[in-house]
């Protein structure tokens, strides 16, 4: 990995709209521009680089919470480690932000999650200082740990090559996943292939740590020094001459020692060295301690437990709940967030009004979330239904066979994940659920694109990896009164797992039913009937499946005014497929065209797999649009619509192309 170095251009200053406000920031194009810097110079880089995110944030939105508890880790890392020779991999990378800053992307900071910006997570392809590309959480330490093994190998082929440092930095959150324990696991079993691996556990809810004093400060200075490293190292060479049953009291005595008086045993179980906890917003215990780790010639891997506040440093931030984790765009001085229109309700709120309103009337309905309480509208249920609501943390694989486990004991769980991250949990999906047939009903948000987010958080692929499975049942309302059915019909259906995938946004407006009506399954609908002088076979029918109605019906509309005969039907079902709905359509028109927002082999295939079974195939010019074969960086929705190619533009010139050229309207019209 190359070093960029370069420093940026006069021109590329004055889009800086802070340059001249920030004299110690203005002196760092990278990293290396702040090796040099005394302590004082550093404190007040973290001040001005503090200020600095939050003026850049209040332009234009983004994760600022996060970014603003690490801004003296971001600095101390920085000025201690070689980067980007040595790779600081945040998790997730929500905080990332003031790194960016530091790494030579200040220019561009106030085009974060803009179309054609800076990501709003770290990204391989946009800097050398991102050594690993993240949006999901609790890849660090396996990325981190295949990266130290790495280096270890090449250092051992050619002895002149220097091991890199690996830095994770993992939050209280994230390490709630399996994930991380099985690297950690992994990790302290690879002797020297982890020697140079830290991990920095950035505590910011202080859930597992005891209070950070001054003796805990000093402790762990003292566990980081080269002297303290080297003793414990020699110990542990007197030790291996004893007999093994006395080498392992020992090592056991040592242990526990130092986890009596710093919380750390279940990391030294997995064997971590484990120092800490430290203030993390104290750059005077930073910087030494972290300069011991860099320097100790024999270690790890170590776990540096740091505590944190989310928010820090901005005062409104500081006093809301969320910490503001996500913010739009914002006031600097009086943090208020700009709003939004007032308009529909989102999606998600619908889906939460229904499912309140069933809740009342059937206390077998449980619902769980997988820490999105608030993201997925289950804080809603939680606030009415306390003791029904489980969110068990960054865990998706334990939250669907969790579900499993209540649905065997008659209960009927909601389990409401993100369809970016339910894809974590494919395995518990398809083999605790879909094939031993339980009631499981899956609440899938943010299914299709979603806007600034982009491709890591986009909903590609439910319909793909949920449509292949024996048993499952797969619903995508067209609108918000649609959901309103569908999650009454999740909630009636015990046959079997059912799934149901709805956008990110508002809604189109429409006015919501009184309760949800129990839809038949597997049955769609038609939505535009054209009259037809004298019957016969003709026109063009658009079957679309989601939210992809309403372009489908414009499509109709100017298709129509050019003389042509369209059907607009809304499918309702990916799986089980309306068979009778979709055979009428091959018969009845020339072309037939299904419509969806996920990838190829979703619900078309459904389709095409029925056509070619029956031979209506042969009889029809089958015409399957869905989302391009590449992911669709972040960018405005009507964007990502326009070039993912499933607009009422791209529907018409389908069905003109389709038809083929010359083809009159009077020959497509009965």
């Amino acid at each position: 990995m190359t070093k960029d170095t370069s420093s940026p251009s006069s021109a590329t200053e004055t889009s800086i709209p802070t340059m001249g406000r920030f004299p110690v920031l203005d002196r760092v194009n990278y990293p290396a521009d702040l090796r040099n810097f005394s302590p004082e110079q550093l404190n007040q880089l973290a001040d001005e680089l503090r200020a600095e995110t939050i003026d850049a944030v209040s332009t234009t939105g983004g994760h600022l919470g996060a970014s603003l508890g690490v801004i003296e880790l971001t600095v101390a890392l920085h000025a201690v480690f070689d980067t980007p020779d040595d790779r600081v991999i945040w998790d997730v990378g929500h905080q990332a932000y003031p790194h960016k800053i530091l790494t030579g992307r200040r220019d561009r900071i106030r085009t974060l999650r803009q179309p054609g910006g800076l990501s709003g997570f770290t990204r391989r392809s946009e800097s050398p200082y991102d050594p690993f590309g993240a949006a999901h959480s609790s890849t660090s330490i396996s990325a981190g740990l295949g990266m130290a093994t790495a280096h270890h190998l090449l250092a051992k082929k050619n002895p002149a090559y220097r091991e890199r440092n690996v830095v994770a930095v993992i939050g209280d959150g994230s390490i709630s996943a399996g994930m991380a324990y099985e690297a950690m696991n992994n990790a302290g079993a690879a002797d020297g292939a982890a020697s140079r691996l830290i991990v920095i556990l950035n505590d910011n809810d202080m859930s597992i740590a005891p209070p950070v004093g001054a003796m805990s400060n000093y402790l762990s200075k003292l566990m980081s020094s080269r002297k303290f490293l080297g003793l414990r190292d020699l110990a542990g060479k007197m030790v291996k001459h004893l007999p093994s049953r006395l080498e392992r009291t020992a090592k056991r005595a040592e242990e526990l020692t130092r986890g009596i008086i710093t919380g750390g045993t279940l990391f030294e179980e997995l064997g971590f060295y484990y120092i800490g906890p430290v203030d993390g917003h104290d750059m005077n215990q930073l910087v030494p301690i972290l300069r011991n780790l860099r320097d100790a010639e024999t270690h790890g891997p170590i776990l540096l437990h740091v505590i944190t506040e989310k928010g820090r440093g901005y005062r409104p931030a500081e006093s809301a709940g969320d910490k503001y984790h996500a913010v739009t765009k914002f006031n600097v001085v009086t943090g208020e967030q700009s709003k939004a229109p007032a308009g529909p309700p989102s999606y998600t709120a619908v889906f939460a009004r229904e499912l309140v309103a069933r809740a009342a009337t059937d206390e077998k309905i449980v619902a769980i979330t997988a820490a999105m309480p608030s993201g997925t509208g289950l804080d809603k249920f939680a606030k009415t239904y306390p003791d029904r609501f489980f969110d068990v943390g960054i865990a998706e694989q334990h939250a669907v066979t969790f579900a499993a486990g209540m649905a065997t004991e008659g209960f009927r769980p909601f389990c409401a994940i993100y369809s970016t991250f339910l894809q974590r949990a494919y395995d518990q999906v398809m083999h605790d659920v879909a094939l031993q047939n339980l009631p499981v009903r899956f609440a899938i948000d943010r299914a299709g694109l979603v806007g600034a987010d982009g491709a890591t958080h986009a909903g590609s692929f439910d319909l793909n990896y949920l449509c292949c499975l024996p048993n499952m049942v797969v619903m995508a309302p067209s609108d918000e009164a649609e959901l309103t059915h569908m999650t009454a019909t999740a909630a009636a259906h015990d046959s079997g797992p059912i799934a149901f995938r709805y956008p990110r946004g508002a809604g189109t407006g429409l006015a919501l039913p009184e309760q949800g009506e129990v839809l038949e399954i597997g049955r769609g609908r038609i939505v535009r009937q054209p009259n037809r002088n004298g019957g016969g076979k003709g026109g063009i029918a658009i079957l679309s499946l989601g939210t992809r109605l309403g372009e489908s019906l414009k499509a109709a509309e100017q298709l129509s005014a050019q003389g042509f005969v369209v059907t607009v039907a809304d499918a309702r079902f990916a799986k089980p497929i309306d068979t009778a709905l979709v055979e009428q359509l091959a018969r009845q028109h020339d072309v037939l065209i299904t419509i969806e927002e996920g990838a190829v082999g979703g619900f078309g295939a459904q389709v095409v797999q029925h056509l070619a079974n029956t031979g209506l195939l042969d009889q029809v010019r089958f015409r399957p649009m869905a989302m391009p074969d590449l992911y669709i960086d972040h960018n405005t929705p009507d964007a990502q619509h326009e070039q993912a190619g499933l607009t009422a533009r791209h529907i018409v010139a389908t069905a003109m192309t389709a038809l083929g050229a010359g083809c009159s309207a009077a020959q497509q019209t009965a």
